[in-house]
């Protein structure tokens, strides 16, 4: 006997994972964890024994509901599922996922379509972040075709706008956590910054690599990749999120100089893999460190739209300032619905929900 859970399989920009109602998952966290583990194949190298994609990208869940606050349409919970290991990690945001919520909302009824374009008012229960989502949906349907590419993704599909408003503190509660925009760890200089997502910031050439480097040469680095969590680990004690060795944040990035004609080059780590492109958050909250001075990614110069440099291409990141404070950030991205059906786990995992033999019965 098996547990069915209805399930659609997103991909969101570069990442990819199940997308689930609320209602349709164990109310109570540990059953919820433990039901998404099984779901994902968790923990295995290869996930084998169920639908990740046996790395950090394709190894996510989204969690929808409809929003009980004024002004905003649906709840958005991010899982992030750790491959090898028997943990599901709610604290951080992602905004890859983020993409395909809107058009899963809509699909799903949460929200009524509204003309050739339906603006979807999401609320990330993670980090308590606002994001408005402009959806393409002509003739009240969304559609996913389109000609908007972006990198580290094939082909082109119907753009996805997505604009975070009151991009400060998503974690903290602060840009910068610890109130300085520059400081020293085991004698490198980091910024600690707290935009869209927590992140320490490293000059790669302060760690003797580029961040122009290929991400495999960078995880061989065992040496580098040791380094970086260290400084990772005392990053995220001082901005008051406790011991992170179980979390994935702050993410790390290496920034420098870039070669393609972008303002800065940047490799994103997930923390402990590095990105194949660059995170949704990471990098609204790069182009927001490039904006503002006195960060080890200052950028003089930089203007209404920084544009990151990472291993599939660049991202340009739409920013407004006021002062020297940033008002809002955005970024384009895309989404596809791949299936949908029932997923299957073991019985076992979530006792007393609906099974597949009793549903035949």
């Amino acid at each position: 006997m098996q547990t069915r859970i209805p399930c659609v399989l997103m991909r969101g920009g570069t990442s990819r994972g199940p997308f689930f109602l609320a209602h349709d998952l164990p109310a109570d966290d540990a059953t919820r964890d433990a039901v998404l583990l099984a779901a994902m194949g968790s923990p295995h190298p290869m996930q084998v024994d169920g639908i990740g994609g046996a790395q950090t990208l394709t190894s996510k869940v989204a969690i929808i509901s409809r929003s009980a606050l004024p002004g905003i349409d649906v709840d958005y919970l991010f899982a992030q599922v750790d491959v090898g290991r028997a943990l599901v990690d709610t604290r951080p945001n992602c905004g890859n996922m983020l993409a395909g919520v809107g058009p899963f909302a809509i699909e799903a009824g949460l929200v009524r379509a509204t003309g050739e374009e339906t603006v979807v008012r999401i609320r990330n229960v993670n980090t308590g972040a606002l994001v408005d989502a402009a959806v393409k949906t002509p003739g009240g349907r969304v559609t996913y075709e389109g000609d908007a590419a972006i990198p580290g993704v094939a082909g082109t599909a119907a753009p996805i706008v997505l604009r975070f408003r009151d991009v400060a503190g998503s974690k903290t509660g602060a840009m910068f956590p610890t109130g300085l925009r520059r400081e020293m760890i085991e004698g490198v200089a980091v910024t600690l910054i707290d935009g869209a997502m927590p992140m320490m910031l490293v000059a790669a050439e302060s760690l003797g690599a580029s961040a122009e480097d290929r991400p495999e040469a960078l995880e061989d680095d065992a040496v580098l990749r040791g380094r970086l969590e260290s400084l990772r680990l005392e990053a995220g004690r001082r901005m008051g999120l406790g011991d992170v060795s179980d979390s994935v944040v702050p993410k790390p990035a290496l920034v420098g100089p870039s070669s393609q004609g972008a303002d800065l080059a940047a490799r994103y780590f997930t923390p402990h893999a590095c990105h194949r492109a660059m995170a949704v958050t990471g990098g609204i909250t790069l182009a927001a460190a490039a904006r503002l001075a006195g960060t080890v990614a200052t950028v003089p110069g930089a203007g209404d739209v920084v544009r990151i440099a990472h291993p599939s291409g660049i991202m340009d990141v739409p920013i407004g300032m006021q002062g020297d404070a940033v008002a809002w950030a955005g970024t384009l991205r895309t989404a596809r619905r791949i299936f949908e059906g029932t997923l299957l786990i073991p019985a076992a995992i979530w006792p007393g929900h609906v099974r597949l033999a009793d549903a035949a019965d």
